[in-house]
């Protein structure tokens, strides 16, 4: 069992949603985060004024899958996900030692 983990733009998000709905991956937990990257921070415009930003808004997408899957997965985010400027985001894939469905009790692949 895995965990991939995705930071990425926010303006790719729906394209690597529909990518990962197109190899089955329905289900995935997403979270608002900021960070501070190769990028820097953008400059921002409001009024007329440029501020700068000190940190970046990106996403997070935690996916948990069965082992055989990480490599579709890890190319299906990476080419739906790319523009090839600095920026892009970083994918992590760690081992899980266990999963529980609450519910119902289920473990591991069957918890998926």
């Amino acid at each position: 069992m895995k965990k991939i983990e995705a930071i990425i733009r926010l303006s790719r998000f729906e394209a690597i949603r529909d990518a990962l709905a197109s190899i089955d991956v329905r289900f995935f937990t997403l979270a608002e985060v900021k960070g501070f990257g190769l990028q820097r921070g953008e400059k921002l415009t409001y009024r007329g004024s440029v501020y700068d930003a000190d940190y970046i808004a990106r996403l997070q997408l935690s996916i948990l899958c069965s082992g055989d899957k990480v490599t579709e997965i890890i190319e299906t985010i990476t080419s739906a996900g790319r523009t090839g400027n600095v920026g892009d985001g970083k994918i992590t894939v760690t081992d899980l030692e266990k999963i529980i469905r609450i519910r119902t009790g289920e473990e591991d692949a069957n918890a998926l």
